[in-house]
């Protein structure tokens, strides 16, 4: 009896085409490995584990610790830490001063707010004047300086160019 279906032959024939590859791959590998001089130089000799060495003061304040001896720290000058942008005055002593504070985005502050905050003291807005704002340690004490507002380069203005056309021919 016939059968419809005939298996196919190709697994068997990959399978087998796999299986002498990899013994050719083998013999070649051993062959080369048994062949090559006894005298060959060796791989470089590994040395024992690299201990780092640790800073144990650095190693202390990270961990927490305080150190014993004073650290002197520069305070920046107050009036470098503040930069006036911009003002708005008007007659009746009142007004906003925009200012940035240590590099940070500008902010408005009215005449009388606090401006500074936790680092290096607070200082009083206390009051503007056309491109210039003055800050002080309270509302009522002496002004501890003022800033100006950076001025702008004066436009300079050229005579005309005259154009030439060019010549038609």
């Amino acid at each position: 009896m016939a059968l419809p279906y005939a298996p196919a032959r190709w697994p068997a024939a990959t399978a087998t085409v796999v299986l002498w590859g990899a013994a050719a791959a083998s013999i070649v590998f051993w062959g080369l490995r048994l062949t090559t001089p006894a005298d060959a130089a060796a791989p470089p000799a590994v040395g024992g584990p690299v201990v780092p060495s640790v800073d144990a003061v650095a190693l202390s304040h990270f961990l927490g610790g305080v150190s014993s001896e004073p650290v002197a720290t520069a305070t920046p000058d107050a009036a470098s830490r503040f930069a006036l942008l911009g003002v708005v005055a008007d007659t009746d002593g009142q007004g906003v001063a925009l200012i940035a504070v240590d590099g940070k985005p500008p902010r408005p502050f009215r005449i009388g707010s606090s401006i500074g905050g936790r680092t290096g003291g607070s200082y009083v807005l206390q009051s503007v004047g056309p491109r210039a704002a003055t800050l002080g340690a309270g509302g009522t004490s002496a002004p501890a300086f003022t800033l100006q507002m950076p001025t702008r380069p004066l436009a300079v203005l050229l005579p005309p160019q005259v154009l030439s056309l060019p010549e038609a021919p």
